[in-house]
């Protein structure tokens, strides 16, 4: 007898296809709303640059180098040219003041001066004579006076005589005026010579000033022009090290042609090219720091040129403490120059990545995934060492800091 075969709902088949359906439904509903759509790239971990993000102590400095120099410098100029007859001293020796350098010859200027030497002789010579002058014509003047005295001293008594003689009536009149006219005329004669007596001896002493002053002046110019050929042996000026350029007898030097120098070598500066874009923050009192031989010495900013060449700048620094032994001009030293005071901050070591990003953003190590994000960061002050960070990272936090040259527009990075 036939039986009837009921079929079954759930079949294998249809099984089969509905968790297909809904892995599929699934799928669709994960991609539109939890799938991370971000452009990836893989990345080879050992070939990146990781550092962590760390609280700590922010210095503002930047790395300068400078070079040692004496703390004081004397130029040695030539104040006369001339022949190198003899070199005394070469560049490098430690001289006394007044220790000769060099001597030097020059005949035009031997002669030169032999000329001005006799010119100045002929002027003080005629200065003498005109001064012998004046007093050969004061002395004639005394003269004249003395010998007017003497007549007055002969006609007064006379004139006496003759005027109570004249009164008695014993002499006649024409006697007694002789007499009176004579007496009276070198009393005026002696008046009208005294009177151009004083006003001569009043412009006379005048004039021997005058003299005096002239003769002095020209006794001055005769001594200075007899020291014209001192110049000629050139002798330090100071006490120090001598730095000279190469020097042969025979070679030429001009006047005013500077051909050495001489270091005093008790105390050293450092001078420091920084660059322009620093101008604005850098002034007089900072302070900057150098190692030399194990041991840390201090440095202070206390002369600034503005003037820019080049990009740069260059300022001196003077030692806060004694120099350092053993150091030399010309040698170079490495400092650290801070530029204001330091403070607790958020810090990010310096790297490559500055500079594809300027900054504004990194990619940062997701500690659940262990790939790298793009985050966008705000970074602050910078030295050799570490960037300030304002916002964006938190403390413990690991970013990339090599370049980013290679990873293109990427926003994660699948470390591996």
């Amino acid at each position: 007898m036939d039986r009837k075969i009921e079929k079954k709902t759930w079949t294998l088949k249809r099984i089969a296809w509905g968790f297909g359906g809904v892995v599929l439904l699934a799928g669709v509903v994960y991609q539109l709303g939890f799938a991370d759509h971000r452009s990836t790239m893989n990345v080879e971990e050992d070939r990146l640059s990781i550092a962590s993000v760390k609280t700590g102590e922010f210095t503002d400095y930047i790395l300068v180098s400078g070079q040692i120099e004496p703390a004081q410098t004397f130029y040695l100029d030539a104040i006369e040219g001339g022949m190198v007859a003899n070199v005394v001293r070469e560049s490098g020796a430690l001289v006394e003041r007044g220790d000769t350098i060099l001597a030097l010859t020059n005949s035009n200027l031997q002669l030169d001066v032999m000329q001005r030497e006799t010119m100045l002789y002929e002027q003080i010579n005629n200065l003498r004579q005109t001064r012998l002058l004046l007093d050969q014509n004061d002395l004639n003047q005394q003269g004249q006076l003395a010998e007017i005295d003497y007549q007055i001293s002969l006609l007064e008594p006379q004139y006496q005589r003759f005027k109570e003689l004249h009164e008695k009536k014993l002499v006649s009149d024409r006697e007694f005026e002789e007499v009176k006219e004579q007496y009276e005329y070198n009393l005026k004669r002696r008046k009208l010579t005294y009177t151009s007596y004083k006003n001569d001896s009043i412009a006379r002493s005048i004039q021997l000033n005058q003299l005096r002053q002239s003769e002095n002046r020209m006794q001055a110019s005769l001594n200075g022009v007899g020291r014209i050929l001192n110049n000629l042996v050139i002798t330090a000026p100071i006490a120090g090290q001598l730095a000279m350029e190469q020097i042969e007898i025979g070679q030429a030097i001009n006047s005013g042609q500077r051909y050495g120098q001489i270091d005093i070598l008790d105390e050293f500066k450092v001078r420091v090219p920084i660059d322009e874009l620093y101008l604005p923050r850098i002034g007089k009192g900072l302070r900057g720091k150098f190692t030399l031989s194990g041991q840390e010495h201090e440095l202070e900013i206390i002369k600034l040129y503005p003037t820019i060449t080049n990009g740069r700048f260059e300022v001196d620094m003077a030692f806060t403490g004694e120099s350092p032994q053993g150091i030399r001009r010309g040698q170079s030293v490495r400092i650290r120059l801070e530029l204001g005071d330091s403070e607790q901050s958020l810090l990010l070591p310096t790297g490559g990545f500055f500079k594809d990003t300027g900054g504004n953003w990194v990619f940062v190590i997701n500690p659940t995934t262990g790939n790298a994000e793009k985050r966008t960061i705000r970074l602050g002050r910078k030295n050799p060492e570490y960037y300030e960070v304002l916002e964006g990272l938190v403390e413990g936090e690991k970013v990339i800091v090599s370049g980013y040259e290679n990873f293109g527009n990427n926003e994660v990075l699948e470390l591996r």
